[in-house]
């Protein structure tokens, strides 16, 4: 049985809002709020952006990173990001569950990543079950979409504009549509 809450939460064990250690993952959203908050209301050039991000992750954040306030997450610090990473405005990040954003990876506006979902029975709506999302090297997210829990999305791969991610990308392929469905293949030339 795992006891630390944090391992729980982010291996893919569901956590309920009525678990006597839940006030741990609590206090740190509440820690996260507050710095999106002041990132937000901030004016912030790359390099202050990236000074928040790195309170917020607990992690050094590479200096390519380029990040287009507002920003939102709601827990902060499972969010690995590689370099060259640019995230564009209005991005939300729900990252309990890990988001790993490997090189060269482009985010247009208003893109949302998931990481965390609530139990499907009514009795298991206080329940939340993380999983890991990875988005690996030149991926390019566009404007609106959406990536939900446990999705990996392979190297060199394009969601296109207000798509809606339930699956796994494999590599070199342009997925579109709610739920996004593959429609083409990337050759390289």
């Amino acid at each position: 049985m795992i006891d630390d809450i944090f391992i729980k939460d982010r291996s893919g064990i569901p956590v309920s809002l009525d678990d006597k250690e839940y006030y741990k993952i609590k206090e740190v959203i509440l820690e996260t709020k507050s710095l999106v908050q002041e990132m937000n209301t901030t004016i912030c050039d790359y390099k202050k952006a990236r000074h928040y991000l790195s309170l917020i992750s607990k992690r050094e954040i590479d200096e390519t990173v380029i990040l287009n306030t507002p920003f939102y997450t709601d827990f902060g610090r499972n969010i690995i990001l590689g370099k060259n990473v640019f995230i564009n405005f209005n991005c939300t990040f729900m990252d309990r569950g890990i988001i790993e954003i490997h090189d060269n990876v482009f985010i247009g506006p208003n893109v949302s990543i998931i990481s965390e979902n609530h139990g499907i029975e009514p009795s298991k709506r206080r329940e939340i079950t993380s999983k890991k999302i990875i988005i690996e090297e030149n991926v390019w997210i566009g404007a609106n979409s959406i990536i939900l829990p446990g999705v990996t999305i392979r190297k060199n791969s394009i969601v296109a504009a207000g798509s809606v991610v339930t699956k796994d990308v494999e590599e070199n392929t342009i997925v579109a549509k709610n739920p996004a469905v593959v429609i083409k293949k990337i050759e390289e030339k």
